[in-house]
């Protein structure tokens, strides 16, 4: 049996977007160290706040300030924190329902140990030192030996100097990924300088990357069938946004590229020609890295534009 093919893969991008009025209120109290939640139809006080009633689903406004201590009404050990995590150390996930809420909050306890947490503790918020309008001005949760408060949520304006209106949140993903038989087939003979597809039994086509199985007639595909190395350009666009850790200057054009033999365009950039004279039925070939273990771009071939009619089913 061949080796197993495995790679580390990170999926990473920034999430950017812009706030509502209650949304705005919570998060910049928050940098105030206020905590605020909602009053909804039925009288409840949601923290953290939503801007539509979880009962009626009408817009609410009603802003009340709520208690910085409240009490675990559930929780589960994290033993190993990953990175981005509240802390570095072991902590326990709470939902802690403040003072004065009737809804819980979500958020990280440090505590010594799992012996040291139970539901319906007291807890009480540990204020980041740097605050910037974010969930994370709370630093996390830490134990509190005060009684619970018996004051009614208070009502607030949710009127601050300078409002917080937007926030970005970076989304990350780690995953070790694992190609199968079908896709390390495919990634050794890359190796090899070489592109293959499989055909599958029943409707003959070819696909490329090859996928272990045909996505129209769900039947097993294991007829290897090498191809190109040249194609044609089926349809592209103009990349005009850098991308981080990726040392390529915008704009470059990505491309959907139908490989002679192939009946499934495969994606890849294309260089050597400038990004505004890049068109459909533009013939490229492969240019290798530089450790020659997959094509880093095509590029064209010189050769005439292929006729429409030849890609017209690929695009």
């Amino acid at each position: 049996m061949s080796e197993v093919l495995t790679a580390p893969l990170v999926v990473e991008f920034p999430f950017t977007r812009s706030l509502g009025p209650v949304q705005s209120a919570f998060l910049t109290g928050l940098r105030e160290r206020t905590v605020l939640g909602v009053t909804a139809s039925d009288g409840r006080v949601v923290v953290p706040p939503t801007e539509y009633d979880p009962v009626t689903a009408e817009e609410i406004r009603g802003l009340v300030e709520v208690g910085s201590a409240g009490t675990v009404t559930t929780w589960a050990w994290n033993p190993s924190p990953r990175r981005g995590q509240p802390l570095a150390t072991p902590f326990a996930w709470v939902l802690v329902r403040l003072d004065g809420a009737d809804t819980a909050l979500l958020h990280a306890l440090d505590a010594p140990g799992p012996d040291a947490v139970r539901t319906g503790m007291r807890v009480r918020i540990r204020w980041a030192a740097q605050r910037t309008g974010a969930i994370t001005d709370i630093a996390c949760f830490e134990p509190d030996d005060s009684p619970a408060g018996e004051a009614e949520p208070a009502p607030h304006a949710g009127e601050f100097t300078d409002p917080v209106t937007g926030i970005t949140a970076p989304a990350r993903l780690d995953y070790t990924y694992a190609p199968g038989r079908a896709q390390s087939r495919y990634l050794r003979a890359l190796a090899d300088h070489k592109t293959i597809g499989e055909r599958c039994p029943s409707c003959r086509k070819v696909y490329v990357p090859p996928r272990g199985a045909c996505p129209t007639c769900g039947v097993a595909t294991d007829t290897q069938v090498e191809l190109g190395p040249r194609g044609t350009v089926t349809t592209f666009c103009i990349v005009n946004i850098k991308a981080k850790n990726l040392d390529i200057q915008v704009p470059y054009v990505y491309a959907h590229i139908a490989l002679d033999g192939a009946d499934l365009a495969l994606h890849a950039r294309i260089g050597g020609i400038p990004y505004d004279r890049v068109r459909m039925g533009l013939r490229v070939e492969p240019v290798w890295t530089e450790d020659g273990r997959f094509p880093g771009h095509y590029r064209p071939t010189g050769e005439p534009d292929a006729d429409y009619d030849s890609y017209k089913e690929l695009i």
